[in-house]
């Protein structure tokens, strides 16, 4: 009975903590115009860091441990094709969620960081690809997982992520102006609606850009350690 009532109070645990997540992350990037008039844009750039990853790796700890919590909807697991299919997917969303930002060293504020507008490579796809990847993540995992505290992990990371739309355009209108408003006339949130309308067209040259190519090595890594994590994860009591 007991384990049974920590399996649903998981369920609450996470949604806490995705919302404690949701409100430093996005709360620290509305702060950034007035804490980097103060601290400078690279200090900022370390304390957005030294708040969000601690938060992002105890999310990731919990998630690995209390996934299949709750009521399981379906076991797909067995079932030929669906692994490399939520493999497939899985390094998509990665392809959309990582070389949105292609400056890392502005990244790791070895550089100065700043807000740029981009209209290239997966841009020409969607403005928010970031969101896109994170959606495509939760759909790839609920899948596989299938279980009731997935879906409360992924109705919270993909609410997070529509409000990141709302909230990121509303950061690129307030510091570029009439700039970003030409930028929203030829891109789209929906993914290739612009194309379709004749917005944008693809440029492929622009995808084979080294971030890509990273990320596809990190994705090849990520898969390497996914049972190493697992078990490693497992061992703390959360």
């Amino acid at each position: 009975m007991a384990d049974a009532i920590n399996h649903w109070t998981s369920h609450g645990v996470m949604a806490g903590w995705l919302l404690t997540f949701a409100m430093a992350h996005s709360g620290l990037a509305a702060l950034r115009p007035r804490g980097e008039k103060i601290m400078g844009a690279r200090l900022y750039r370390v304390l957005f860091a030294l708040v969000s990853l601690p938060l992002a790796v105890v999310l990731l700890i919990y998630f690995f441990n209390h996934r299949y919590d709750g009521v399981q909807f379906w076991n797909l697991q067995g079932v030929p094709g669906v692994g490399a299919l939520v493999w497939v997917l899985s390094a998509l969303s990665f392809l959309l969620l990582y070389p949105a930002t292609f400056n890392l060293l502005e990244v790791a504020a070895i550089a100065r960081p700043q807000i740029h507008l981009y209209e290239s490579g997966v841009i020409r796809i969607t403005r928010h690809p970031q969101a896109w990847g994170q959606i495509l993540w939760c759909l790839a995992h609920f899948l596989w997982i299938g279980s009731s505290f997935m879906l409360v992990a992924s109705l919270g990371l993909i609410a997070h992520h529509l409000f990141a739309i709302w909230h990121g355009d509303r950061r690129w209108l307030a510091k570029h102006g009439e700039a970003f408003l030409a930028l929203k006339e030829r891109t789209s949130i929906v993914p290739f609606r612009a194309v379709l309308a004749g917005k944008q067209k693809l440029a492929w040259h622009e995808f084979f850009r080294p971030a890509y190519g990273g990320v596809l090595v990190a994705v090849l890594v990520f898969r390497w350690l996914h049972p190493i994590a697992s078990q490693g994860f497992a061992q703390i009591p959360w």
